[in-house]
């Protein structure tokens, strides 16, 4: 019986996102000598060699790298044109995978010259194996091409495929900024247990150990996060004066423009630097 073999991945971009792909590729059993990294920046290129021994590393792309079965674009928007243009003779006819917020596949495809092609907003919590990444794939990307990018991705965490691509604006509010509003309720919370007299760090315990329940409760239990709020909302309660003093202050609406501004973001952003 022949041995298994392992897609060759290349990553252009080594920071956080790649290494999250990285170290839950390796977690998975994928051979570090079928993973290779380019990274411009010096220190970080050397701390990618500390943290994962046998992976090819590269200050640039060049004709040193291997012919890569799967590419994934793990730089910043910015920078993305200008990546694509000087690494894409490198990299044949690879399937590609983009985890830049905003960069359109339209885009991608004009700058590498293919129509395999993948789009990801992922978000931090795969740094520890809990990420949610949305997805968008281009139809030159096969089902064999999305197998493959499932693989990969599941590494890190959950994942949804979206119908369209302006859906991804969406997924980027949600869940790719959404970490962020997490800590922010946090921060909140930590604060607040503070002037009501409690040690930050006891406040904080108490304020992360309720996300994640109330997180998990919401997951397993299949009712709508309306009906579970009401479950703990009784009239005249603790939670109803919480609850109430939030709507008097329209921190819904609030809350959902603020959504909406990550979502018009993301689109300025493909506008910005898709050219």
């Amino acid at each position: 019986m022949n041995a298994p073999t392992h897609p060759l991945i290349t990553f252009i971009g080594g920071g956080n996102m790649a290494s999250a792909i990285v170290g839950g590729l390796l977690r998975q059993g994928h051979p570090a000598g079928a993973l290779q990294i380019v990274e411009p920046w010096d220190e970080q290129r050397a701390r990618l060699a500390q943290q994962f021994p046998g992976v090819a590393l590269f200050a640039a792309a060049e004709a040193r790298l291997q012919p890569s079965d799967l590419v994934v674009w793990a730089v910043k928007p910015q920078t993305f044109k200008d990546a694509a243009l000087a690494a894409g003779p490198f990299l044949g006819q690879a399937l590609h995978l983009s985890v830049a917020a905003g960069i359109t596949s339209e885009s991608m495809a004009a700058w590498l010259n293919t129509q395999r092609i993948v789009r990801a907003m992922p978000n931090t919590p795969a740094l520890v194996g809990l990420g949610m990444t949305g997805l968008f794939g281009r139809d030159g990307a096969s089902a064999q091409d999305r197998g493959l990018i499932e693989t990969v991705v599941r590494t890190t965490g959950e994942l949804v495929w979206v119908n369209t691509e302006r859906d991804l604006d969406a997924v980027t509010a949600i869940s790719g900024s959404g970490p962020a509003y997490v800590f922010y309720f946090l921060e909140a919370m930590r604060d607040a247990g503070t002037r009501m007299g409690l040690p930050a760090d006891t406040a904080l315990q108490l304020a992360i150990g309720t996300f994640i329940g109330a997180s998990t409760l919401a997951q397993r239990s299949g009712d709508a996060p309306q009906v579970l709020r009401e479950r703990v909302t009784s009239k005249g309660g603790t939670t109803y004066a919480a609850i109430t003093a939030m709507d008097a202050a329209g921190m819904k609406a609030s809350f959902e423009a603020a959504l909406k501004a990550a979502q018009v973001r993301a689109e300025e952003l493909g506008r910005e630097f898709g050219g």
